[in-house]
């Protein structure tokens, strides 16, 4: 499902639903990791593998133990996975992907982590959404997984927003299409916990405003409806969304409708939202992320401030 190719802003720098309870300690030992690591790799090597697809994208050095500790479906097509993570020095930047690594599986997956920095850092967990596909490690993950499945997880990626308190304060376009609004979403959130933060130190990262175009097949494909929502409602002046749906057969709901356009994301839609101070980031399939980010260059956006990842 998730193979990514990166093309990322110079901007940005390079350095480093229910909540679970607390599992028993991972009993995957070092040596156990090493082998399942290596063996997947050896085994991995197909063109279509994320792996590949990936080979020259910066990565983290750590390769940590992981345990399920929740699941859930959050689409007809998708199903969320939440990870316990107990190594402190595993940590990733928001909008990063995660290696995959499955005892049995030779395929090592790609996943884009779709929680903030924050849940980690407070609650040592990750959550990951899936599309079903036929890819081995999603098929594992809809059909073999259950709480307390040991897996072992790399960071990777160079899609992400990290800024420092002193940085320049920039406004955030978000353009995604079904599945790859998961980087998309973490960006949002560690945004969110960036401006509260802000809000109750009275210092920090002053985040400007963010604007969230997503667009699926219809609203039940159109993942984290909540969690978006709950999010322009708590910072109306901050955040706003407008989500699409390209085949929708049924009725919206009342409470979605004031959200919703039918039809695709439109050239004009971003282009509206150019400023200096904007950085757009740009997830979903190739086709999509192609037209948007020459239809930015077009309009003279700098190549620094457009930033996306194709997912296959």
């Amino acid at each position: 499902m998730a193979c990514a190719a990166v093309v990322v802003s110079g901007f940005l720098r390079s350095s480093v639903g229910a909540i679970c309870t607390q599992a028993a300690s991972l009993r995957l030992t070092p040596s156990a990791l090493r082998h399942l690591t290596l063996a997947s790799i050896m085994k991995s090597k197909k063109k279509t593998d994320h792996l590949e697809r990936t080979a020259n994208v910066v990565r983290r050095e750590v390769v940590s133990a992981a345990k399920v500790c929740g699941a859930a479906s959050e689409s007809p097509s998708v199903k969320r996975l939440c990870l316990l993570v107990a190594d402190k020095d595993f940590s990733f930047k928001a909008g990063q992907w995660i290696d995959f690594f499955i005892p049995g599986v030779s395929v090592v997956g790609g996943f884009s982590i779709c929680s903030s920095p924050r849940l980690l850092e407070q609650e040592r967990m990750i959550e990951l959404a899936v599309k079903y596909t036929n890819h081995p490690p999603a098929l594992w993950i809809h059909n073999q997984c259950t709480l307390d499945s040991e897996v072992a997880v790399r960071v990777g990626g160079e899609f992400f927003f990290d800024p420092e308190p002193s940085d320049v304060s920039r406004n955030l376009v978000l353009i995604a299409g079904g599945v790859g609004i998961n980087p998309l979403l973490s960006i949002l959130r560690h945004s969110a916990d960036l401006h509260r933060e802000r809000a109750n130190k009275g210092s920090g990262y002053e985040i400007g405003t963010i604007k969230l175009f997503y667009s699926a097949k219809n609203t039940s494909e159109l993942l984290f409806k909540k969690n978006i929502l709950d999010l322009v409602n708590e910072f109306p002046e901050k955040i706003a969304c407008s989500l699409h749906v390209t085949k929708q057969t049924t009725q919206i709901s009342a409470e979605l409708k004031p959200y919703i356009t039918e039809g695709r994301i439109t050239e004009k839609e971003i282009r509206d939202h150019i400023s200096k101070e904007t950085l757009f980031y740009i997830c979903g399939p190739p086709p999509m992320t192609d037209f948007f980010s020459k239809q930015l260059e077009n309009s003279h956006v700098p190549k620094e401030h457009i930033c996306f990842e194709k997912w296959w």
